[in-house]
């Protein structure tokens, strides 16, 4: 009986100490996890102040301002909007009506001070998420799911060596 009791004992130790390894290592990990939103998911739901985020969506046309190397624009989703106010050196890509993603600290006036500004690399390039969260918004409602067309590149015929038209036209 003593041997089954101490069997017992030493099960429910490692189940608590691995609870709590476990418990301590969300915790730590709960600091760095950064979030993604939309500007309409932000203004429908309240986000603490002073939390890393990610806000992703079209830089609007107009909004960009330099001053120095101070750098305020607005991130649309084409209905709701995000200031945002980034220091440094923007990536060579962004521009009005340019997909980007910000990652920063919303402040208590509304606006993103951003650290990390992330413009998409060609233009045919939307993250999913974006993607579908501008789809939906200039919507109004939740899309159907499309298949995709080629772009006229894809498409794009080829003329023959012999200088004639493409087979098939």
């Amino acid at each position: 009986m003593i041997l089954k009791q101490r069997r017992l004992g030493w099960l429910l130790f490692s189940f608590l100490a691995l609870g709590m390894a476990i418990g301590l290592l969300l915790l730590a990990a709960s600091d760095t996890v950064t979030f993604f939103f939309s500007p309409s998911e932000l203004a429908q739901q309240p986000v603490k102040q002073d939390r890393r985020l990610r806000v992703g969506g079209i830089v609007a046309a107009g909004s960009v301002q330099r001053t120095g190397q101070t750098i305020h624009f607005v991130i649309t989703d084409r209905v709701h909007t995000v200031p945002v106010l980034f220091s440094g050196i923007l990536p060579d890509l962004f521009r009005e009506g340019q997909g980007v993603v910000a990652e920063g600290v919303l402040g208590e006036d509304g606006v993103l001070h951003a650290f990390s500004v992330l413009a998409k690399h060609d233009e045919t390039y939307t993250p999913r998420d974006v993607a579908e969260s501008l789809k939906n918004k200039s919507q109004g409602k939740r899309a159907p799911e499309t298949a995709t067309v080629p772009s006229p590149r894809e498409t794009a015929t080829v003329p023959s060596p012999s200088g004639s038209a493409p087979a098939g036209q």
